[in-house]
Protein backbone atom coordinates (compact mmCIF):
# COMPACT_ATOMS: atom_id res chain seq x y z
CA UNK A 1 0.00 0.00 0.00
CA UNK A 2 1.58 3.60 -0.87
CA UNK A 3 1.23 6.88 1.05
CA UNK A 4 -1.22 9.60 0.34
CA UNK A 5 -2.79 11.89 -2.16
CA UNK A 6 -0.98 14.86 -2.13
CA UNK A 7 -1.35 17.74 0.41
CA UNK A 8 -3.85 20.29 0.47
CA UNK A 9 -2.61 23.26 -2.10
CA UNK A 10 -1.77 20.93 -5.04
CA UNK A 11 -3.07 21.68 -8.40
CA UNK A 12 -6.42 20.23 -8.92
CA UNK A 13 -5.02 17.40 -11.05
CA UNK A 14 -3.33 15.80 -8.61
CA UNK A 15 -6.12 12.94 -8.88
CA UNK A 16 -4.42 11.94 -11.99
CA UNK A 17 -0.84 11.43 -11.26
CA UNK A 18 0.87 8.73 -8.67
CA UNK A 19 -0.63 9.16 -5.47
CA UNK A 20 0.26 7.30 -2.58
CA UNK A 21 -2.60 6.96 0.41
CA UNK A 22 -1.16 7.25 3.86
CA UNK A 23 -1.32 4.14 5.70
CA UNK A 24 -4.23 4.33 8.14
CA UNK A 25 -2.70 3.89 11.92
CA UNK A 26 -4.42 0.89 13.89
CA UNK A 27 -7.41 1.38 16.25
CA UNK A 28 -6.21 1.26 20.10
CA UNK A 29 -7.83 -0.89 22.13
CA UNK A 30 -10.22 0.60 24.36
CA UNK A 31 -10.07 0.93 27.88
CA UNK A 32 -13.62 -0.11 28.09
CA UNK A 33 -12.53 -3.96 27.66
CA UNK A 34 -10.40 -4.30 30.20
CA UNK A 35 -10.28 -8.49 30.42
CA UNK A 36 -10.13 -9.65 26.85
CA UNK A 37 -12.40 -12.58 27.59
CA UNK A 38 -15.93 -12.66 26.69
CA UNK A 39 -17.82 -13.58 29.41
CA UNK A 40 -20.81 -15.15 28.03
CA UNK A 41 -18.54 -17.89 25.78
CA UNK A 42 -14.98 -17.59 27.39
CA UNK A 43 -13.93 -16.36 23.73
CA UNK A 44 -11.35 -13.77 23.19
CA UNK A 45 -12.43 -11.18 22.10
CA UNK A 46 -10.43 -9.26 18.81
CA UNK A 47 -9.29 -12.58 17.14
CA UNK A 48 -11.31 -12.02 14.40
CA UNK A 49 -9.50 -10.96 11.13
CA UNK A 50 -8.79 -7.45 10.86
CA UNK A 51 -10.63 -5.48 8.80
CA UNK A 52 -9.52 -3.87 5.86
CA UNK A 53 -11.75 -0.11 6.70
CA UNK A 54 -9.20 0.20 9.68
CA UNK A 55 -5.56 -1.11 8.98
CA UNK A 56 -5.26 -0.82 4.93
CA UNK A 57 -5.46 2.63 3.22
CA UNK A 58 -9.17 3.44 1.66
CA UNK A 59 -7.25 4.01 -1.37
CA UNK A 60 -4.74 1.35 -3.36
CA UNK A 61 -1.70 2.78 -5.39
CA UNK A 62 -3.70 1.74 -8.60
CA UNK A 63 -6.31 3.62 -7.69
CA UNK A 64 -8.74 0.32 -6.46
CA UNK A 65 -10.48 1.56 -3.55
CA UNK A 66 -10.76 -1.90 -0.59
CA UNK A 67 -10.42 -4.13 -3.69
CA UNK A 68 -11.88 -7.89 -2.81
CA UNK A 69 -9.35 -10.60 -4.11
CA UNK A 70 -9.88 -11.38 -7.81
CA UNK A 71 -10.86 -7.46 -8.42
CA UNK A 72 -7.76 -6.53 -10.36
CA UNK A 73 -8.43 -9.68 -12.22
CA UNK A 74 -11.68 -8.73 -13.47
CA UNK A 75 -10.79 -5.30 -14.58
CA UNK A 76 -7.81 -6.27 -15.95
CA UNK A 77 -9.81 -9.18 -17.95
CA UNK A 78 -9.57 -9.53 -21.72
CA UNK A 79 -12.72 -9.67 -23.86
CA UNK A 80 -12.71 -13.49 -24.16
CA UNK A 81 -11.81 -13.73 -20.28
CA UNK A 82 -14.98 -11.74 -19.61
CA UNK A 83 -17.33 -14.22 -21.71
CA UNK A 84 -15.54 -17.11 -20.37
CA UNK A 85 -16.63 -15.49 -16.59
CA UNK A 86 -19.88 -15.18 -17.67
CA UNK A 87 -20.44 -18.55 -18.58
CA UNK A 88 -19.43 -19.88 -15.86
CA UNK A 89 -21.40 -17.68 -13.61
CA UNK A 90 -24.23 -18.56 -15.92
CA UNK A 91 -23.62 -22.25 -15.88
CA UNK A 92 -23.29 -22.01 -11.56
CA UNK A 93 -27.40 -20.20 -12.20
CA UNK A 94 -28.71 -22.86 -14.04
CA UNK A 95 -27.39 -25.35 -11.65
CA UNK A 96 -29.10 -23.55 -9.19
CA UNK A 97 -32.91 -23.27 -10.60
CA UNK A 98 -32.26 -27.01 -11.25
CA UNK A 99 -31.26 -27.79 -7.84
CA UNK A 100 -34.59 -25.91 -6.80
CA UNK A 101 -36.89 -27.85 -9.12
CA UNK A 102 -37.24 -25.69 -12.18
CA UNK A 103 -37.14 -26.92 -15.46
CA UNK A 104 -34.50 -24.95 -17.02
CA UNK A 105 -35.35 -25.79 -20.81
CA UNK A 106 -39.28 -24.04 -20.41
CA UNK A 107 -39.79 -20.84 -22.44
CA UNK A 108 -39.56 -18.70 -19.45
CA UNK A 109 -36.22 -19.88 -17.86
CA UNK A 110 -34.36 -21.22 -21.08
CA UNK A 111 -32.31 -17.93 -21.17
CA UNK A 112 -32.66 -16.78 -17.72
CA UNK A 113 -28.86 -18.16 -16.63
CA UNK A 114 -27.12 -15.84 -18.75
CA UNK A 115 -29.81 -12.70 -18.24
CA UNK A 116 -29.21 -13.46 -14.42
CA UNK A 117 -25.34 -13.53 -15.32
CA UNK A 118 -25.46 -10.14 -17.15
CA UNK A 119 -27.35 -8.44 -14.24
CA UNK A 120 -24.95 -9.82 -11.36
CA UNK A 121 -22.01 -8.44 -13.28
CA UNK A 122 -23.77 -5.45 -13.45
CA UNK A 123 -24.80 -5.09 -10.00
CA UNK A 124 -21.31 -5.78 -8.96
CA UNK A 125 -19.59 -3.36 -11.34
CA UNK A 126 -18.35 -1.27 -9.03
CA UNK A 127 -15.23 -4.17 -8.26
CA UNK A 128 -14.17 -2.64 -11.49
CA UNK A 129 -14.09 0.84 -11.12
CA UNK A 130 -10.95 2.94 -10.56
CA UNK A 131 -11.29 5.87 -8.39
CA UNK A 132 -9.17 7.85 -10.59
CA UNK A 133 -11.65 7.42 -13.47
CA UNK A 134 -14.98 8.19 -11.25
CA UNK A 135 -13.34 11.33 -9.75
CA UNK A 136 -11.07 12.18 -12.77
CA UNK A 137 -10.55 16.32 -12.58
CA UNK A 138 -13.05 17.40 -10.34
CA UNK A 139 -11.10 18.23 -7.70
CA UNK A 140 -10.58 21.79 -7.53
CA UNK A 141 -9.12 24.67 -5.83
CA UNK A 142 -12.04 27.03 -3.68
CA UNK A 143 -11.27 29.36 -0.79
CA UNK A 144 -14.53 27.89 0.41
CA UNK A 145 -15.14 26.47 4.57
CA UNK A 146 -18.60 26.42 4.44
CA UNK A 147 -20.66 23.01 5.09
CA UNK A 148 -21.72 21.20 1.60
CA UNK A 149 -24.40 18.39 1.50
CA UNK A 150 -25.78 16.50 -1.68
CA UNK A 151 -28.17 14.81 -0.45
CA UNK A 152 -31.20 12.33 -1.76
CA UNK A 153 -28.57 10.30 -3.71
CA UNK A 154 -30.12 7.20 -4.22
CA UNK A 155 -27.98 3.68 -4.12
CA UNK A 156 -29.37 0.24 -4.75
CA UNK A 157 -26.64 -2.54 -3.64
CA UNK A 158 -26.30 -6.22 -2.75
CA UNK A 159 -26.06 -7.48 0.76
CA UNK A 160 -23.74 -10.09 0.83
CA UNK A 161 -25.48 -11.89 3.45
CA UNK A 162 -28.21 -13.36 1.38
CA UNK A 163 -27.36 -11.75 -1.79
CA UNK A 164 -31.04 -10.00 -2.08
CA UNK A 165 -30.83 -6.24 -3.01
CA UNK A 166 -31.08 -3.80 -0.08
CA UNK A 167 -31.93 0.48 -1.52
CA UNK A 168 -32.67 3.46 0.13
CA UNK A 169 -30.41 7.30 0.03
CA UNK A 170 -27.38 8.61 1.18
CA UNK A 171 -26.85 11.99 2.42
CA UNK A 172 -23.39 12.89 1.80
CA UNK A 173 -21.69 16.41 3.46
CA UNK A 174 -17.93 17.59 3.81
CA UNK A 175 -16.55 20.92 4.69
CA UNK A 176 -13.80 21.97 2.65
CA UNK A 177 -10.26 22.80 3.11
CA UNK A 178 -9.43 24.83 -0.03
CA UNK A 179 -10.09 21.89 -2.06
CA UNK A 180 -13.87 21.54 -2.98
CA UNK A 181 -15.02 18.15 -5.62
CA UNK A 182 -17.36 18.65 -8.29
CA UNK A 183 -20.97 17.37 -6.93
CA UNK A 184 -21.84 14.59 -9.43
CA UNK A 185 -18.48 13.18 -8.04
CA UNK A 186 -20.38 12.32 -4.33
CA UNK A 187 -22.88 10.41 -6.13
CA UNK A 188 -20.50 8.87 -8.28
CA UNK A 189 -18.48 7.58 -5.35
CA UNK A 190 -21.76 6.36 -3.58
CA UNK A 191 -22.71 4.32 -6.63
CA UNK A 192 -18.92 2.59 -6.89
CA UNK A 193 -19.00 1.40 -3.29
CA UNK A 194 -23.02 0.60 -3.75
CA UNK A 195 -22.72 -1.59 -6.45
CA UNK A 196 -20.73 -4.22 -4.98
CA UNK A 197 -21.48 -7.12 -2.15
CA UNK A 198 -22.24 -4.65 0.97
CA UNK A 199 -22.94 -4.15 4.27
CA UNK A 200 -25.02 -0.99 5.19
CA UNK A 201 -22.65 -0.28 7.61
CA UNK A 202 -19.35 -0.55 5.83
CA UNK A 203 -20.67 0.88 2.58
CA UNK A 204 -21.05 4.11 4.84
CA UNK A 205 -17.88 4.36 6.28
CA UNK A 206 -16.15 3.61 2.97
CA UNK A 207 -17.52 6.51 1.29
CA UNK A 208 -16.72 8.84 4.11
CA UNK A 209 -12.77 7.78 4.27
CA UNK A 210 -12.75 8.01 0.55
CA UNK A 211 -13.95 11.29 0.49
CA UNK A 212 -11.33 12.26 3.23
CA UNK A 213 -8.23 10.82 1.69
CA UNK A 214 -9.59 12.94 -1.67
CA UNK A 215 -9.94 15.99 -0.06
CA UNK A 216 -9.07 16.05 3.13
CA UNK A 217 -11.34 18.64 4.39
CA UNK A 218 -12.05 19.58 7.98
CA UNK A 219 -14.69 16.92 8.37
CA UNK A 220 -16.87 14.35 6.70
CA UNK A 221 -20.52 13.50 7.73
CA UNK A 222 -22.19 10.44 5.48
CA UNK A 223 -25.96 9.13 6.41
CA UNK A 224 -27.30 6.31 4.59
CA UNK A 225 -31.01 5.42 5.12
CA UNK A 226 -31.85 2.12 3.28
CA UNK A 227 -34.30 -1.14 3.28
CA UNK A 228 -33.35 -4.57 3.14
CA UNK A 229 -34.99 -7.13 1.61
CA UNK A 230 -33.66 -9.97 3.35
CA UNK A 231 -35.31 -8.18 6.33
CA UNK A 232 -38.69 -7.55 4.18
CA UNK A 233 -39.36 -10.44 2.51
CA UNK A 234 -37.89 -13.23 4.24
CA UNK A 235 -37.20 -13.90 8.06
CA UNK A 236 -38.88 -11.59 10.02
CA UNK A 237 -40.37 -9.98 7.62
CA UNK A 238 -41.41 -6.65 8.81
CA UNK A 239 -42.16 -4.72 5.56
CA UNK A 240 -42.10 -0.86 7.65
CA UNK A 241 -38.71 -1.35 8.79
CA UNK A 242 -35.61 1.08 7.44
CA UNK A 243 -31.93 0.78 8.65
CA UNK A 244 -30.24 4.48 9.41
CA UNK A 245 -26.08 4.48 9.37
CA UNK A 246 -24.16 7.10 10.04
CA UNK A 247 -20.21 7.90 9.55
CA UNK A 248 -18.70 11.04 11.33
CA UNK A 249 -14.91 12.55 10.63
CA UNK A 250 -13.10 14.97 11.26
CA UNK A 251 -15.29 18.26 12.99
CA UNK A 252 -18.78 16.54 12.18
CA UNK A 253 -17.13 13.93 15.04
CA UNK A 254 -15.37 16.13 17.18
CA UNK A 255 -17.87 19.13 17.72
CA UNK A 256 -21.21 18.93 18.58
CA UNK A 257 -22.79 21.90 16.94
CA UNK A 258 -21.84 21.30 13.67
CA UNK A 259 -22.40 17.46 13.77
CA UNK A 260 -26.17 19.31 14.90
CA UNK A 261 -25.91 21.64 12.10
CA UNK A 262 -25.69 18.57 9.78
CA UNK A 263 -28.53 16.80 11.05
CA UNK A 264 -30.24 19.91 11.41
CA UNK A 265 -30.19 20.31 7.49
CA UNK A 266 -31.19 16.97 6.55
CA UNK A 267 -34.15 17.49 8.73
CA UNK A 268 -33.62 14.45 11.02
CA UNK A 269 -33.69 16.93 14.63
Amino acid sequence: MSDSFKQQGSSSDDINGAFSPKPISPAKRSKLLGNTTDFRSGTPLQTRAASPCTLNPPIDSDGLSWPSKGARSRLEQTSDEAQAREKRIASAVKTILEELGEDTDREGLLETPERYARAMLYFTKGYEDNIRDVIKRAVFEEDHDEMVIVRDIEIYSLCEHHLVPFFGKAHIAYIPNKRVLGLSKLARLAEMYARRFQVQERLTKQIAMALSEILRPRGVAVVIEATHMCMVSRGVQKTGSSTTTSCMLGCFRDQQKTREEFLTLLGRK
